[in-house]
């Protein structure tokens, strides 16, 4: 029987786009168990996949697990990092847990701040040093590492985030199975939160509906379960009042509920234009992104990093941020060519077959066979650590 890949992160039922990553990668890479990061908030029960529960913010459950994991079969540990979802001051519990292992590592950085305090430097640097190997799902991340932290680019591994293997189809053909009309729509999903721009894309209806009256816009997704115990739903109708305000609560469409795999995939293909007007330009991933570009959508974006490395080549359209203006010109211009929805979406999906699950899933079982070689392993972490120096 070979060893089982044992994943540490967050996880469903917990509502939480690692914890949804985390699912979907572990289900391509083999045989495989869970090591579950829980909050304080978190679910009762897991799937049975989760052999392990570590408290977040108590530290020796970090020790125990590690104990555990050393003493089974397991063969690499893949560790997802977020600075959030680990215990202690910038997560820095991640660290008592990795050093405590004897088996390799395999961290993804799903996090790289652009201006790092001097604690999140520190966690970061370290747990590249402890780690077999480090991945990252986008040149630019490989970029800020090395600029930034100076790490060394030629040791960590860029692989892509991974989308489902969704069918090119035709918006309207797909809207009456979720109940919408098939006039154009513009979509935009996640947790609701502050920080994601959707103000911009309001203020922009009017001009959207000025050209076409029948458009309207999709927000799709429950509250940010952290936003939601501390101001319940105060963003949400701070939203709602937006729109009504700009004459447009008719055509901005709020679906308040956290979605099944299978329904985000009828809610992508039923989208005319996928929207993400994300205004932090350092942001080094976006798995909504991701996932609009593998169901072919036309994608209006801001110039974030990753959507900059996404979509050149014409596989979408770029706008400044925080800027309504220029978002309402890239949606009308869309809104009105239904011919260039269909280049820009179908570029786009070309590009995004590398990045299905199973294309993904095959290149995490190379980089785990490749560390479970203890030479291997030896020679990156001494490798990182000379980049660590290099960096400070």
């Amino acid at each position: 029987m070979s060893a089982s890949n044992v994943f540490v992160s967050t996880y469903p039922p917990r509502r939480c786009g690692i914890a949804t990553f985390t699912r979907d990668l572990a289900a391509v890479t083999g045989d495989r168990e869970i090591a579950v990061l829980h909050p304080p908030d978190g679910p009762d029960m897991y799937p049975l996949e989760v052999k392990h529960r570590i408290r977040r913010d108590v530290r020796a459950d970090y020790f125990r697990a590690a104990s555990a994991l050393n003493r089974s079969a397991a063969g690499v540990v893949s560790v997802q990092h977020e600075y959030g979802i680990w215990g202690g001051d910038d997560g820095e519990y991640v660290l008592d847990f990795v050093t405590a292992l004897a088996k390799p590592v395999v961290t993804t950085l799903h996090t790289v701040p652009m201006n790092p305090s001097s604690g999140q430097r520190r966690v970061l640097m370290r747990l590249i040093e402890a780690s077999a190997a480090s991945v990252v799902m986008s040149r630019s991340a490989s970029e800020l590492l090395a600029r930034v932290y100076g790490v060394d680019a030629g040791i960590l591994d860029v692989v892509p985030h991974g989308v489902p293997n969704l069918p090119l189809t035709v918006p309207h053909t797909v809207k009456p199975r979720i109940g919408m009309a098939t006039a154009p729509m513009l979509l935009s999903f996640g947790l609701l939160g502050p920080g994601k721009g959707y103000e911009s894309v309001i203020e922009a209806m009017p001009a959207v509906v000025g050209v076409e009256p029948t458009a309207y816009y999709v927000i799709l997704g429950a509250t940010h379960p952290e936003l939601l115990r501390c101001e319940g739903e105060a963003y949400r109708h701070k939203l709602m009042h937006l729109a009504e305000a700009c004459g447009v609560v008719d055509r901005v469409l709020f679906v308040d509920r956290y979605v099944s795999p299978s329904e985000l995939g009828t809610w992508l293909t039923a989208a005319d234009i996928f929207v993400t007007p994300y205004p932090n330009p350092d942001q080094i991933v976006s798995g909504t992104l991701a996932y609009a570009m593998g169901a072919g959508k036309a994608i209006v974006s801001t110039r974030y990093s990753y959507a900059v490395e996404m979509l050149e080549g014409a596989r979408g359209r770029l706008v400044a941020s925080n800027s309504a203006a220029v978002l309402a010109d890239a949606l009308t211009e869309l809104v009105r060519d239904r011919d260039l929805r269909d280049r820009l979406g179908r570029r786009a999906y070309e590009f995004s077959r590398s990045m299905v699950w199973t294309e993904v899933g095959a290149r995490y079982r190379r980089i785990f066979d490749r560390v479970r070689a203890p030479s291997r392993h030896a020679l990156i972490g001494a490798a990182v650590v000379g980049a660590g120096r290099v960096g400070g």
